[in-house]
């Protein structure tokens, strides 16, 4: 697995990488509840990375988490800056996205202009 995927292997001067890249989309309500509340969550995603680089994943695409009143699916974004409570916490994310870049994996999220 390390040879397919070595750990730490994001070649930032690659310009090309999404031409044969493995996306793998995670609405991450939905992917993996980490403590129970039945709503998945940014470390029950986290917990996933290994899993999912085991898959052959290159790259994950996470759609809107944002704080949203959710009347459009999480598009109808109430504010950047903030991710959905039950998603965990600004910290969560950044320790997520650090585990994913450790394993050599991407991470492309929607960032939803005049929607």
């Amino acid at each position: 697995l390390d040879e397919i995927h070595p750990v730490g292997s994001i070649d930032r001067t690659e310009t090309e990488w999404f031409r044969t890249a493995v996306f793998y989309e995670v609405l991450v309500r939905s992917f993996k509840d980490s403590n129970g509340d039945g709503i998945g969550d940014f470390k029950g995603l986290t917990g996933k990375l290994d899993y999912l680089q085991w898959l052959g994943v290159d790259c994950l695409w996470l759609p809107p988490f944002y704080d949203s009143p959710l009347h459009d699916g999480g598009y109808d974004i109430r504010d950047y800056r903030w991710i959905r409570e039950e998603l965990g916490t600004i910290e969560d994310f950044k320790v997520f996205l650090d585990a994913a870049h450790d394993r050599g994996l991407r991470v492309i999220i929607d960032f939803v202009m005049n929607h």
